[in-house]
């Protein structure tokens, strides 16, 4: 039995055709209008949507485009009408699984319909593989469904396999090192060492000494030979944090063991072969560096062979509840505390912030919710550093950024325009040189609400 979601305007059509599927052991709801199922859609998970292409302000189209943002996994049939082809096939191209002319036979809807949902069933198998690689490869704590990180996903399963150079950079918090074990675990050193420093955290003395080992005399307390860094990651991978922070003078020595594979202890004249696979993070801009003659540029262009730019958490905030909800296991988990939630309206406050420290901020935060949260239950109290919260009152009064000024103009002119056309959206739309489908989308992102 499927789930499935029949959307008509015409009564007796969509009657007939949940009649139908009803026979057929499905669970069906019917919607009369494209609003109506869009918004059903956003509430509940169906299996399958069988829209008509044409109906009022928001059509076939709109509802097979809002589907697929929502719930990707779920398929779309459109029905069309004689001499809509060209429709149909546009509807196919943006991620519709068939299309029936009407008028049809059962059993021509039936053979569709049972072919669709095929394909979702393997949509849904493909999906818990994903899940299960995800644990597999250490994926399991890059967490978010947004296009930036299926594209940090993409790119980490095709460069991994490889030998090459990574780079990766991105402010701080932004997960960088999650990436850099993350490639590691996918690659052909992956049962070897992976060994990272923070460059930023060793002083200039010390980096040479851990990364290339020394000989017995290098230096004052130097009582015996100590191998580096460098040849415990023999086979495996090196990952430079915050590599920016070293000073030119290492650098070129550096550059010396990238290019030739080669290192050499201090004090010592013996070079010693090492096989390393070299990752670096910055959060740091590098062409800036190299401007200020604080970074080689040599040793830039051997670094950014395979680059990785991490997005802030402020550009891909629909990550945020998925985020959430991760370090609520994790820190429920670890204090004993499991079944922690947030209460009424921390999601959406949390929504709200930009994040300066990013991933790492929001943690954070978390953590000292489920620290603080009685009888299981997270509070605005709890959670919200009072830089939040100042920054919030502060918005009440007036707008905190150009995005804000634009939607208060923009949500003022539409109400202004249904006002006019007393609630007509088709109307509204056509007089704000809009199609009906945008602004169904900007009411919606707006929250302006219409009878």
């Amino acid at each position: 039995m499927a789930k499935i979601l029949v959307v008509d305007d015409q009564r007796n059509m969509r009657t007939t055709l949940a009649m139908m599927l009803r026979g057929a052991g499905h669970d069906v709801d019917e919607a009369a209008d494209g609003d109506i199922a869009c918004e059903k859609t956003s509430e509940e998970s169906y299996d399958l949507v069988l829209t008509d292409l044409k109906m009022g302000a928001t059509d076939g189209m709109a509802v097979l485009r809002h589907t697929k943002e929502t719930t990707p996994l779920t398929e779309v049939i459109v029905m069309t009408a004689y001499g809509t082809i060209e429709s149909a096939v546009e509807a196919m191209r943006i991620g519709a699984a068939d299309y029936i002319q009407k008028p049809f036979e059962e059993e021509e809807l039936m053979v569709k319909v049972d072919k669709a949902l095929e394909k979702r069933q393997l949509a849904g198998e493909v999906s818990v593989m994903a899940a299960e690689f995800r644990d597999r490869y250490q994926f399991e704590n890059i967490i978010g469904r947004s296009q930036a990180i299926r594209d940090v996903l993409g790119r980490i399963i095709r460069i991994a396999p490889t030998p090459a150079t990574v780079l990766i950079t991105g402010e701080s918090g932004t997960g960088k090192e999650l990436v850099a074990r993350a490639i590691h675990a996918n690659s052909k050193r992956s049962d070897r060492p992976f060994v990272s420093i923070n460059c930023a955290a060793i002083t200039e003395t010390l980096l040479e000494s851990e990364l290339f080992g020394h000989v017995r005399g290098a230096f004052t307390g130097a009582v015996s030979a100590r191998k580096g860094l460098f040849e415990e990651a023999d086979g495996g991978t090196f990952f430079f944090d915050e590599i920016a922070e070293t000073p030119p003078s290492f650098q070129a020595k550096l550059l010396r063991a990238i290019q030739e594979g080669e290192i050499r202890r201090l004090g010592d004249n013996k070079s010693i072969h090492v096989d390393v696979r070299i990752i670096a993070a910055t959060n740091q801009n590098l062409k800036e560096s190299i401007q200020e003659k604080r970074f080689r540029e040599d040793l830039y262009y051997r670094l950014n062979v395979a680059r990785f730019v991490l997005p802030p958490l402020r550009e891909r905030k629909e990550d945020i509840p998925l985020l959430a909800e991760h370090f609520l296991k994790k820190y429920g988990a670890k204090m004993g505390r499991r079944g922690v939630q947030l209460g009424d309206g921390v999601l959406e406050y949390l929504a709200r912030y930009d994040y300066p420290g990013n991933i790492r901020e929001l943690e954070n935060l978390i953590e000292q919710g489920v620290a603080l949260a009685i009888e299981g239950v997270i509070q605005l109290d709890d959670i919200i550093p009072p830089e939040m919260r100042s920054s919030e009152k502060k918005s009440e009064k007036s707008p905190r950024s150009l995005q804000d000024v634009v939607d208060r103009a923009e949500r003022e002119a539409i109400e202004n325009v249904l006002r006019e056309v007393d609630g007509n959206k088709e109307k509204a739309a056509e007089l704000l040189g809009l199609s009906s489908t945008t602004l169904w989308r900007k009411m919606k992102r707006l929250e302006v609400s219409w009878p």
